[in-house]
């Protein structure tokens, strides 16, 4: 099979390292991963915004940059939300099929142990998109689980949503940040060093939320602990 990442707009400018831990963690399963250069955004933010005209564009540049492949993997249940959801429904024509990182995983190469080593205490936000739209239901922490030396515990309030929302966060600031405090404070009540989901962009809201109340609980996308190895740790 010919694969394809989606690295995403948000992974791309402001974090890099999750994509390089997907082309990491999928090449050592023995996938071989393409990485379409000209890819760009998924349009989202424009068609959430109201703008589905514009939003068009960048699904149809979308279609383009990655026809010819069998499937895109993308480790953003956001960008993998919109994409399955509402591409449709912007352009005409086939695109491959696409998948949130961890549906790959479990479904597609029908894998949980990864061989991943992550020595420490993790809860699991699972973000609206992964768990109303793509139903992701317990995947990530099954993968979560099967970690060597990590402790999953559970997150008070998990189905609550973290405030980002996109462009909700700019448009009602007020009520985004108080959600993104109630999101910190069942971190840290959790008792987990880490708070781990599959969207950076949920996780820049709540890492950003964590570090400017002094909040001790650090922020980690879930593809970054999937990468993890005992050599990389204790090196």
């Amino acid at each position: 099979m010919r694969i394809a990442l989606f690295v995403t707009c948000v992974n791309d400018v402001a974090f890099p390292s999750t994509g390089i831990a997907t082309v990491r963690l999928l090449e050592r399963l023995g996938v071989e991963v393409a990485f379409p250069e000209a890819q760009t955004c998924c349009g989202q933010m424009q068609y959430n915004t109201g703008y589905p005209a514009e939003a068009a564009l960048p699904a149809a540049k979308f279609a383009r940059d990655f026809a010819g492949y069998d499937a895109v993997v993308v480790p953003s249940g956001s960008c993998g939300a919109f994409i399955r959801d509402v591409h449709p429904k912007l352009v005409e024509g086939a695109v491959p099929p696409v998948y949130e990182l961890t549906e790959y995983l479990v479904d597609v190469l029908e894998i949980e142990q990864v061989g991943a080593y992550f020595p420490h205490k993790v809860a699991y936000h699972p973000t609206c998109h992964s768990s109303r739209l793509l139903k992701l239901g317990d995947r990530p922490t099954r993968l979560l689980r099967a970690v060597e030396g990590l402790e999953l515990v559970e997150l008070p309030g998990a189905a609550e949503c973290c405030g980002f929302g996109g462009t909700f966060s700019v448009k009602n600031s007020d009520v985004s940040a108080a959600m993104g405090a109630d999101k910190v404070a069942h971190a840290v009540e959790s008792g987990a060093e880490y708070l781990v989901a599959a969207d950076n962009s949920c996780l820049m809201h709540i890492g950003g939320t964590a570090r400017r109340s002094g909040a001790l609980v650090k922020t980690i996308h879930l593809a970054e602990i999937l990468a993890s190895t005992r050599e990389q740790v204790e090196r």
